[in-house]
């Protein structure tokens, strides 16, 4: 089974190639380019590097969120598309989720976050004991001090929002190694394989992006206060 990940949830996208459960290939999108024109360009150079067409794949994997709202857009409307093409199944996966599966502590309960802008964070809670992951705390939104305020020495916490709450964590609170903060698409397709093994497919035409919150642009047509 072939299955394409892509992952464009943060700036710098990611896109990984598996044969089963083997990890073939991972590359980084274009900086500095659009999402959609480094997406597509990226798409054509990783299954060219393979010798592999889009009808040769058997499923196709993205982050779903949550994350940035145009790059969430951008990888699902993908997904979706060029599983439609390649009459292949897709599978839509939780950005934090992504980013807890990369942990290098197993069994070790962590906190994963992504910025939600407003001095706000996506927060959840995992831990990862081998290829499975628990859910400790759901995917929920919450304000940056109140998220930082219920850490206790001992956690264990990963994401990229660290780049900017690293200096602010509280005494006993341990990161993981920076590597280990963004979501990548290698992840994304280690989890979609997983789920897919296990029975799970997701609708292509109910398949959205999951942003856990509405847009500026809803709330002010809503007259919802930020």
């Amino acid at each position: 089974m072939r299955t394409l990940a892509i992952e464009t949830s943060q700036k710098t996208g990611t896109l990984a190639l598996f044969e089963n459960e083997r990890l073939l290939n991972e590359i980084e999108l274009a900086a500095g380019q659009r999402t959609a024109a480094s997406l597509a360009v990226g798409l054509r150079k990783l299954l060219i590097q393979n010798t592999l067409q889009a009808g040769d794949l058997d499923l196709v994997a993205v982050a779903s969120g949550p994350g940035s709202f145009t790059g969430l857009r951008v990888g699902v409307t993908a997904a979706k598309t060029l599983a439609y093409a390649a009459g292949a199944e897709v599978i839509g996966v939780n950005t934090l989720e992504v980013i807890a599966a990369a942990l290098p502590d197993e069994g070790v309960p962590a906190w994963a976050v992504v910025n939600a802008q407003r001095q706000q964070v996506f927060a959840a809670r995992f831990v990862r004991r081998g290829a499975e992951l628990e859910t400790l705390v759901a995917t929920h939104i919450a304000d940056v001090d109140q998220w930082l305020g219920q850490l206790a020495a001992g956690d264990l916490v990963t994401g990229p929002m660290l780049a900017q709450l690293a200096d602010r964590l509280p005494e006993g609170v341990r990161p993981v190694a920076v590597e280990f903060w963004p979501p990548r698409a290698a992840s994304v397709g280690r989890l979609a394989v997983a789920q897919f093994a296990a029975g799970r497919r997701d609708d292509i035409w109910r398949l959205v992006p999951q942003y856990f919150r509405m847009s500026a642009a809803e709330e002010k047509r809503l007259g919802v206060e930020s």
